[in-house]
């Protein structure tokens, strides 16, 4: 035992004189050898790049803990911010050296958008104290290190607009203290795993290529803010939806979702509705008057008559769907007290609408009812996409009644 202790003592013994060699006027608190010769490697793996001068105050010879991103408590690195938001520059270029690991007493990273490329090192798992996690808006590939599993006070991990490709690595759906997954706009596939921690409530997704389905009780009911949007996701998530009553933001658009929109889910506290271009079907029922700013059920497969209910709705988009029957009433008095902003009803199989063809629509409001199972009685502009048909053959309409 007495051999091992003189070892150790002699490694730090050479540490130490290293970094006083380093060291010319020696004029700063001696920081921990590792995490000097940690920053030393981070350095020389990191350069600015041209117009970002973020490394300027980065000279050894003076104290490390008042370098620029540089945060210590006593001897030790306790966050590390690399590159300078404020700045307006292109940030950093270079790869992140796997020393990263060596500062065992890290609790946070973050690099601002640049320009920094390969792999994120296998060593991030020895940052044991580590609660926020953030380098986005870089170039960095390959597979998200299952090792950040091991990570059990990561409490944020932003790894959005990058290039990650392969899975999510399950272990990080049981980190215990997660309350933000940002891994949006990457390359990344297969299912999306279960994410056990009850403190999650920010959980982004979009831009990927995910696939499969999404188990009832595959997320938290904690969450608030929910995007799957823009993947290849499947099969109905009615059960998934009906628990989450924190959800103040909800995009699922751009998917493969079957199935039927629980009535339940607009009496949530949600300020924005996403659930456009899927497979959803049947009929939409809200429990209550929707007060929810923007609903977007548009491009589905969605029928029967138009609830009375979604009048409240400022911007409300159901078009290209299979409804049928009469637009409410209610609809044409807000849209002509200029309450709603945006009505697009065109593509289904609307058979009328109770408004005075004479009628003023606000100029503050955008309507849209061509291409259904009547002749609309007001002309107003409407999207190009819409087409220029402006109703429905009659053989369809009497092919959909029948």
């Amino acid at each position: 035992m007495p051999s091992v202790i003189m070892a150790k003592a002699g490694v730090y013994a050479a540490l130490f004189l290293f970094c006083l060699l380093q060291c010319k006027f020696c004029v700063f608190a001696m920081l921990d050898p590792l995490d000097f010769l940690a920053l030393q490697s981070m350095r020389k793996s990191l350069d600015d790049f041209p117009g970002s001068n973020f490394f300027a105050s980065w000279d050894f010879t003076s104290d490390p803990c008042n370098f620029a991103g540089v945060y210590c408590d006593s001897d030790r690195v306790i966050a590390l911010n690399l590159g300078d938001p404020r700045a307006g520059s292109p940030g950093l270029t270079g790869k992140i050296d796997p020393a990263i690991g060596k500062l065992s007493a890290l609790a946070e990273l973050s690099i601002v958008p640049g320009r920094i490329v390969g792999s994120l090192p296998q060593s991030i798992s020895q940052l044991k104290e580590l609660r926020f996690l953030a380098i986005s808006r870089n170039f960095i590939s390959d597979a998200i290190p299952a090792t950040i599993g091991e990570l059990r006070n990561l409490r944020t991990l932003d790894l959005s607009y990058n290039q990650f490709t392969g899975e999510i690595p399950r272990a990080i759906g049981t980190l215990p203290e997660l309350s933000n997954v940002i891994l949006c706009h990457n390359r990344l596939s297969g299912s999306v795993p279960p994410f056990l921690s009850q403190t999650l409530t920010r959980l982004d997704l979009k831009h990927n290529v995910f696939s499969g389905s999404l188990a009832p009780d595959s997320l938290p009911a904690s969450l608030q803010y929910l995007s799957l949007a823009w993947n290849q996701l499947s099969g109905p998530v009615d059960q998934l939806l009906s628990q989450m009553d924190q959800l103040n933001y909800l995009d699922l658009s751009l998917n493969l979702f079957t199935g039927t929109i629980p009535g339940r889910i607009f009496s949530f506290p949600i300020t924005n509705l996403q659930l456009q271009r899927n497979l959803f079907t049947g009929s939409v029922q809200p429990d209550d008057q929707v007060t929810i700013t923007t609903v977007d059920l548009s491009f589905n497969r969605l029928s029967g008559p138009i609830s009375p209910m979604f009048s409240t709705v400022q911007n409300l988009y159901l078009n290209n769907n299979r409804f049928t029957g009469q637009v409410p009433v209610s609809f044409v008095d807000r849209l002509l007290a200029a309450n709603i902003q945006v009505l697009y009803l065109q593509h289904n199989y609307l058979t009328g609408i109770e408004i005075n063809p004479t009628a003023e629509i606000p100029l503050s409001a955008s309507l849209c009812l061509q291409y259904n199972c009547m002749v609309p009685p007001v002309q107003t502009p409407c999207p190009l996409k819409a087409g220029i048909q402006k109703t429905r053959p009659t053989a369809q309409c009497n092919e959909w009644k029948g």
